[in-house]
């Protein structure tokens, strides 16, 4: 690491601190001490505030929002290119490429997924040859900004106000992709000379599975470590749960509903949305048991539960539904990945938890559920004790956002590279996560310089900076 070692009281290094303040935080995490030249470097970020801030509303104003298989692409081509472009102008070898499509037999990545007009990017700042190597990655994607008509500015238009940028993804994460950029920059202009190569790497398709990850993990990127944007509010997330995602459907029997039905036996409607009723039943009893159960605890994320999140059933007001159709999300801990890397025990426990329920009625059990297993997105975990974890929050202490080890109890591209990229990767970024997904998504600027400073330092003690 650059500098020396020292404790420090946080007193926090001047980021262009103005209306959206956040005062350090004091959880015992070791300051480290800036040395000339970091105190530059982060120096020269605080001056970059506009730039910052211009390049993150560049950033929002594209439109990149989560899209369904087949729906065409968005602005994803022109970001990723405006991101090449500056990536290349302060020295970086760029790669930006539509992987093939998805296909099928991984459970990892939907079926039929194409990446047309959808480019992955990875540049690499190569470094003197004797440092570490650090992975920079966010993704470009962001979720719905319907219902446009509840936002206060429009979502695409990215209004600073009151010390933040208002719009679809500039908390999650375009904020946090700018700063990482920002900062590169910034060490760059005062020509600071890194001995371990960066990597930055944005992806498309967290929102909706993570095939970019995967795309981008099958190319070949990895580092010694790596560190995602998202909004972790200077906190480092080491570990996140994983998600299944089954479609449950019952079947009924149609009828008149208006007409008194004979026995199913004899020929009688049978009415598909009383029978999910056993399910939903038989959901709820599993959750319970989830929540106290050992081997669905985990230090720093939730217990695993599963709820339900889509019902559909039923073709006309006057006619016995012939069919009810249940999705559930499955959120669970990093416990339960088997050895081959997948969750197939948990989906075994769950279809024969549920089917065994339900066969207490006669119609079910001559008439099963049919199942549909949408990807198997793995949750991951880093040790906590690995040296990118002490080394992001001392950068984060050394500008006065002390942060503490935690986790997200929802998902990120970080699990992608660490389980299957050989790239140990956390999440370190600007921002509390309580404005993902919402109307009026913010990011607060003094967050977004501060992180920038951040970076830089993370980026420099990792690497090592060359003599």
């Amino acid at each position: 690491m650059a500098g020396n070692e020292v404790d420090r009281a946080a007193k926090g290094v001047p980021g262009g601190r103005g209306t959206d303040v956040h005062p350090p935080r004091t959880d015992g995490t070791p300051a480290v001490a800036m040395n000339a030249l970091e105190e530059r470097v982060v120096a020269a970020v605080a001056e970059g505030r506009d730039e910052l801030v211009a390049l993150a509303r560049e950033l929002v104003g594209l439109d990149t929002t989560a899209r369904e298989t087949g729906d065409p692409p968005r602005d994803e081509d022109r970001l990723q290119r405006l991101l090449e472009a500056r990536l290349r102008s302060i020295g970086a070898e760029t790669d930006l490429w539509e992987p093939e499509s998805t296909g099928s037999g991984n459970r990892h990545v939907p079926d039929g997924l194409t990446f047309e007009g959808r480019p992955q990017l990875a540049a690499r700042l190569a470094g003197r040859g004797s440092g570490r190597s650090l992975l920079l990655n966010g993704h470009i994607d962001a979720v719905s900004a319907e219902p446009k008509e509840l936002w206060s500015s429009d979502p695409f238009a990215a209004e600073v106000r009151n010390g933040r940028i208002y719009g679809r993804g500039a908390a999650d994460m375009k904020g946090g992709l700018a700063g990482m950029l920002f900062a590169l920059e910034t060490l760059r202009r005062l020509d600071v000379r890194l001995a371990g190569d960066v990597v930055y790497c944005t992806v498309t398709d967290e929102e909706s599975s993570g095939a970019g990850g995967w795309a981008a993990v099958r190319r070949g990127v990895k580092a010694d470590a790596g560190v995602v944007a998202e909004p972790t509010d200077f906190d480092v997330w080491v570990a996140c749960r994983g998600s299944l995602t089954p479609t449950i459907t019952v079947e009924g029997r149609p009828g008149h509903a208006e007409m008194r039905q004979a026995h199913w036996r004899a020929g009688g409607a049978v009415n598909a949305i009383e029978k999910m009723k056993l399910v939903l039943d038989a959901i709820e009893r599993l959750r319970e048991e989830w929540r106290g159960r050992p081997d669905m605890q985990h230090s720093f994320v939730s217990a695993g539960d599963i709820v339900p999140t889509v019902i559909a059933g039923g073709e006309w007001e006057v006619t016995y539904p012939a069919s009810c159709r249940l999705v559930c999300e499955v959120i669970y801990p990093p416990g339960q990945v088997d050895e081959d890397g997948t969750a197939r025990g948990l989906e075994r426990e769950i279809t024969e938890t549920l089917e065994n329920a339900v066969r207490v009625d006669p119609w079910l059990r001559e008439h099963p559920l049919r199942w549909f297993w949408d990807c198997d997105v793995v949750p991951a975990e880093v040790d906590p004790g690995h040296p990118v974890v002490a080394t992001a929050l001392a950068a984060g202490a050394a500008v006065g956002r002390a942060g503490s080890i935690t986790g997200f109890d929802s998902w990120h591209d970080g699990a992608t590279f660490t389980n299957f990229g050989g790239t140990p990767s956390v999440c370190f970024g600007p921002g509390p996560a309580d404005t993902l997904h919402t109307i009026d998504e913010w990011a607060g600027i003094d967050d977004l310089v501060d992180f920038a400073a951040a970076t830089a330092l993370l980026t420099m003690r990792w690497c090592g900076v060359a003599g």
